[in-house]
């Protein structure tokens, strides 16, 4: 069993847990932590070499590194995995995200707890990421929501309790939706006694009637759009964020948000895409909702971590936004809009939990000068909303065109078809949001780190220690690197797109 490399994705996080429940002191934890996230991202980039290497050399099969093993036979269920660029991409988004939250969380309180909580809730993301069949998918998909109940009502901030009740019962009723959409698409899977969880199975055979997916493309959808802050589903995001502890906040904004636009486009899409191609108009007016408004509620915020919070409602609505464009074009974007979102959601997110821990303050009204009391914090703090705002050189720019550019293709080929100008008129809508995003984050930048300082208590901070200048630093590389070499990451996702599968959707 553990011949297969992608097992290893889940026996790391757990050997992580089995290692701090016999840890005694901060060192022994802080050194588990830290070694197990760069074994998983050493790990990511091994497989990321070895993938490209395997396309290189011919190999065309729409999953590499396939393995099933039984695991309750009289259903079905198979503990089965296998991996295309876009899953190695999250694989390798997750191990960094991991890795630089916990030198975030390097002087947090009741540390052995606290990473053995964010470690299971980083065991369900690698498992979901690395699954392809659809109950395990789903197992693994509720072990990375539940921890999040604990990890903010004990570990959060402000009215804690009240945001990790809202976010837990939001989620688990998009889990429900989510749980009898699968059930759905298992018992018409395949003739009665040949049903299957396998998600390639399912989609090769076609073998859900089209009536059927008109039922069960929505519920799938909506599943996973909760989680991924569609509106109007959204509320639960900006109180989870605004209490949840630093690290959690990046996991979260970062990783657990992608769990949402990865499903709905490898379940939802990839495997109904009849209903996908019909329907996409209704998310498409739900998705594009959540791009102006995510974008102008951050503008009439004053608290930092609320700010960026609405600002990852806008971007994830983007995702999902350009995931119904149903275009290659558009698609490859969405995909490297979920990379660019995650790396710098989770820059914002340490550099404020960085910022509050000193100040003790996040409402920017409060504050003030910073950037010659704290210059490498600030600094780092332009260059994160630089890249939120599509600088040219950040992953931003890359992410945010491409999608505009595929949703202006399939807008235009609807318009001149005679197929209406829904698409045409939303993505026009949708660019908007790259205004609002300037003028929201010019003003943080404004407020926060430029004119006089607000409070004299704030010329006695000190600027980062080494635990966080490592946890930036390697955020920002990741951010530059996506925008110097798109060509990289775009190689890394094209082959799914080439899949004949998405034929049927008459992707271009």
């Amino acid at each position: 069993m553990f011949s297969n490399i992608l097992i290893y994705f889940v026996v790391i996080p757990l050997l992580m847990l089995a290692g701090l429940a016999l840890c005694r002191n901060i060192k022994q934890i802080r050194t588990v932590a830290v070694v197990g996230s760069l074994a998983l991202t050493a790990l990511s980039v091994f497989l990321l070499i070895d993938y490209l290497a395997l396309r290189a050399a011919g190999e065309t099969a729409p999953m590499l590194y396939q393995g099933s093993w039984s695991w309750f036979a009289p259903l079905n269920i198979n503990l089965a995995v296998g991996v295309d660029g876009i899953s190695i991409a999250m694989l390798l988004l997750s191990s960094i995200i991991l890795l630089t939250g916990s030198f975030a969380s390097w002087k947090i309180d009741m540390p052995k707890e606290f990473f053995l909580w964010l470690v299971l809730l980083s065991t369900g993301v690698f498992g979901f990421f690395i699954s392809i069949d659809l109950f395990t998918m789903f197992m693994f998909y509720e072990v990375a929501l539940i921890p999040m109940y604990l990890l903010i009502g004990v570990w959060g901030s402000g009215n804690k309790n009240y945001s990790a009740m809202k976010l837990t019962l939001m989620l688990m009723g998009g889990s429900a939706f989510l749980m009898l959409g699968l059930i759905g698409i298992y018992f018409h899977s395949g003739p009665e006694g040949h049903e299957t969880w396998n998600l390639l199975a399912i989609a090769e055979n076609h073998s859900i009637e089209k009536g059927w997916q008109y039922f069960l493309f929505p519920m799938t959808f909506v599943g996973f759009g909760v989680l991924g802050a569609m509106f109007p589903f959204h509320t639960w995001s900006p109180d989870g964020h605004a209490s949840a502890p630093t690290a959690v906040s990046m996991l979260h904004a970062g990783v657990l948000m992608k769990l949402g636009g990865y499903g709905c486009f490898r379940v939802a899409i990839y495997l109904m895409p009849e209903a996908a191609h019909d329907l996409a108009w209704i998310f498409l007016i739900l998705t594009g909702i959540s791009v102006v408004y995510g974008a102008f509620s951050a503008c009439v915020q004053t608290d930092l971590k609320y700010i960026n919070a609405y600002s990852s409602v806008s971007h994830c609505g983007l995702v999902l936004f350009a995931i119904l464009m149903l275009n290659t074009t558009a698609m490859t974007g969405a995909i490297m809009q979920m990379l660019s979102h995650g790396l710098m959601t989770a820059l914002f997110f340490a550099l404020i939990g960085m910022i509050y821990g000193r100040t003790h303050t996040r409402d920017i009204r409060q504050m003030g000068g910073l950037m010659k009391i704290l210059p490498y914090l600030a600094v780092c703090y332009v260059i994160a909303g630089m890249a939120s705002l599509g600088l040219p050189g950040l992953s931003g720019f890359v992410a945010e065109m491409t999608i505009f550019i595929g949703s202006f293709e399939q807008g235009m080929m609807d318009y001149l078809s005679g197929a209406g100008s829904l698409r045409l008129v939303f993505t026009i809508i949708a660019c908007c949001s790259i205004v609002i995003t300037a003028v929201y984050i010019l003003r943080v930048v404004g407020k926060l780190l430029l004119g006089p300082v607000q409070d004299e208590h704030h010329l006695t901070l000190t600027d980062a220690s080494w635990w966080e200048r490592t946890s930036t630093a390697v955020l920002i590389v990741c951010v530059a690197a996506i925008g110097c070499f798109p060509n990289f990451f775009e190689e890394i996702i094209r082959f799914t797109f080439s899949d004949k599968i998405f034929t049927v959707i008459g992707m271009n």
